[in-house]
């Protein structure tokens, strides 16, 4: 499943992302927001579930190279993250869904 199938099959609203990554395959999923314990054990490709939205979430999505950023439970993004995102090309999405739901639609979709 792509960034953009999943966001077509769950409703997320895409805040940025090219054509390319939007494209690019999504390899699992993984909630977390402690920004130092996702960069050391997200798996590479995975959607990143997050109430965080500081300018620190896209340079731990890019360590990681993460598929995407879902902002959870309505959160926006600060203007900093979205321009961060935006610059180095990774797809940031939103949903107003609570974390624990949303991450096990995704497992759904992934994995059943």
């Amino acid at each position: 499943m792509t960034v953009s199938q999943l966001a077509d099959a769950l409703n997320l609203e895409a805040l940025c992302g090219s054509a390319e990554t939007m494209d690019a395959a999504v390899a699992g999923g993984y909630c977390g927001d402690l920004l130092s314990w996702v960069m050391g054990r997200a798996p590479e490709g995975a959607a990143w579930l997050t109430i965080m939205s500081n300018p620190n979430v896209a340079a731990v999505a890019s360590l990681g190279s993460l598929s995407c950023v879902i902002l959870t439970e309505g959160v926006r993004p600060d203007t900093q993250l979205l321009q961060r995102m935006i610059s180095e090309d990774i797809p940031l999405l939103r949903s107003g869904e609570e974390t624990f739901k949303l991450a096990g639609k995704i497992y759904k979709l992934l994995y059943a």
